[in-house]
């Protein structure tokens, strides 16, 4: 199982959210790219960036950090946040992002999704960020009517491969994993899975790596120090 550890970016600052609200952005980190360094050094061989700007207002508003991040860090980022149509999917995968994560756009626009995987295959992800079991869009303001399992099935019909799925009740709180809705998706579908939301420790890194899950994204359980990222790192690839 692969470990990501995430950096969210709200106003160009490496932040957190508790339950995904804006209002309770935390500043985490002094330097996005020290931070990127430290997840380097601590093993780390994928990283998982959000532009928290962009899931609000629909633009690519840190593009440029992106970019500068992406060109120096020797392993791959996927990115998330604000993008919602292919010229900002292709500036981005121009400019050295490894895989997009599509998440308003894969509910609104699903003739864009199509267009995207036919495209980048698989440099496309979808994130299903879920509350109460139902899919969050719009950096997470909106919610929808549309249950988590029927929408990745649809990605899954759609030709996706590469889901992250956020219980966003979980997110930011350190209560661990929702694993009954990481199994209940594993079970319906045969998608990479990536689960993301509420990780606190190396016991919950074991409980998502029995599922055999593609991989965990760590956040501020490595900010706060209730996770080591090099012991989560060297004890998913012992198990691999």
């Amino acid at each position: 199982m692969l470990i990501l550890p995430a950096i969210d970016i709200l106003g160009g600052e490496c932040v957190r959210l508790y339950k995904g609200e804006y209002g309770t952005a935390r500043k985490v980190a002094e330097d996005p790219f020290t931070t990127v360094e430290r997840f380097l050094l601590a093993g780390a061989t994928y990283i998982h960036m959000v532009d928290l700007d962009g899931a609000k207002t629909g633009q690519k508003v840190n593009a440029d950090l992106f970019c500068a991040l992406a060109k120096k860090s020797s392993i791959p980022i996927e990115l998330g946040g604000g993008i919602r149509d292919m010229e900002t999917v292709t500036y981005y995968i121009d400019n050295g992002i490894a895989r997009i994560i599509l998440g308003s756009a894969a509910i609104k626009n699903p003739k864009f999704l199509k267009e995207a995987i036919e495209t980048y295959g698989e440099k496309i992800a979808v994130g299903i960020d879920a509350k109460n079991g139902f899919v969050s869009v719009s950096g997470w303001l909106e919610n929808s009517d549309v249950n988590y399992i029927e929408f990745a099935k649809k990605m899954e019909q759609l030709g996706v491969k590469n889901i992250i799925f956020t219980d966003i009740s979980r997110d930011g709180t350190l209560e661990g994993p929702n694993l009954q809705m990481l199994r209940d998706l594993q079970a319906q579908t045969r998608l990479d899975i990536t689960a993301s939301g509420g990780i606190k420790n190396i016991e919950d890194i074991a409980d998502l790596s029995k599922m055999k899950l593609y991989g965990a994204i760590v956040g501020r359980s490595i900010y706060d120090g209730t996770l080591d990222l090099m012991e989560a790192v060297k004890r998913c690839e012992k198990e691999d």
